[in-house]
């Protein structure tokens, strides 16, 4: 895997699709919605998906008589493509050791990325129209006792969904952890001695997440069978020691400095069927009434 990147090098150079793949493979375990989430193949023009919005309508019929007819109804959601990009700096005396740069890209950037995604879907800012986001779900505040728990799955399933997965912040877990009953033993873990995190909650797998964590945010229950996701490709990972590069107010020129840039993107996609088919659970205080 020799990479060839140092003062002599010209131009622009391409990681090895080994070490891109790996990075998107990465990526792609860091998100936790693209973890839960069904992934789908997105062609670059993004993709037009049909809904069911509404079910036939069966009858009772005398013998003899005339079945009703009732038919389903459609609509559709567009899946849009929207590009998710950074740009890292290293200096050419890091490139020596090109194991370093390789595992540096593996483990940090994949945390760039998957970082931005969840919290895009978590927030209340798209990239673009056909681009859902998640900040407008249902919050139910956590209060030191199970009924918020509830109160996500109950608003979940009146919206014609069912929790098929929770995503907890540590500040959610540990909170969780500390749920107990009137005896004071934990409600949410079988031993305290033996058991370190939450497995399951109402019999719906629970995942430890620190990406959910986004503002007040911190933790997510929602019908994840619902969500999609995809992206056009791989992510793409280039290499160059031309040029300058804008880092804020800063004009960096890595020629002069001795420096390369590092460039990762991906064009990406996300959308729910429906956004009530989701719940956060925030902290905070007065119950878990929820607010929507």
């Amino acid at each position: 895997m020799a990479i060839d990147i140092n003062r002599a090098t010209k131009g622009l150079v391409t990681l090895p699709a080994e070490i891109s793949n790996e990075i998107w493979a990465n990526t792609s375990e860091q998100s936790v919605i693209q973890t839960l989430a069904r992934k789908i193949d997105l062609p670059a023009g993004g993709l037009q998906i049909p809904v069911i919005t509404g079910d036939p309508e069966a009858g009772w019929v005398a013998e003899t008589a005339e079945k009703p007819v009732s038919d389903s109804t459609f609509g559709s959601k567009t899946l849009g493509v929207y590009k998710l990009a950074v740009i890292e700096l290293f200096s050419d005396e890091f490139a020596r050791d090109m194991g370093a740069v390789y595992n540096a890209l593996v483990e940090r950037l994949p945390q760039a990325l998957g970082r931005k995604f969840d919290q895009t879907v978590l927030g209340n800012t798209a990239p673009g129209d056909n681009f859902d986001v998640l900040g407008g779900a249902a919050e139910f505040a956590l209060d030191g006792t199970t009924k918020p728990f509830f109160g996500a799955l109950e608003s979940v399933s009146e919206a014609g969904g069912d929790v098929t997965g929770w995503a907890l912040a540590p500040a959610a877990e540990i909170a969780s952890m500390q749920i107990n009953d009137t005896m004071g033993r934990p409600l949410l873990l079988g031993d305290l001695r033996t058991e370190g995190s939450i497995g399951s909650i109402l019999a719906r797998p629970a995942y430890r997440a620190r990406n959910v964590q986004v503002g007040n945010t911190v933790g997510l229950a929602g019908d994840f069978s619902q969500a999609m996701w995809g992206a056009v490709e791989g992510i793409k990972v280039d290499i160059n020691n031309q040029g300058t590069v804008t880092k804020g107010a800063e004009q960096i020129n890595l020629w002069q400095r001795n420096m390369f840039a590092v460039r990762a993107e991906v064009e990406v996609g996300f959308a729910v069927r429906d956004v009530a088919r989701f719940a956060k659970l925030v902290k905070g205080s007065g119950g878990a009434e929820g607010k929507h």
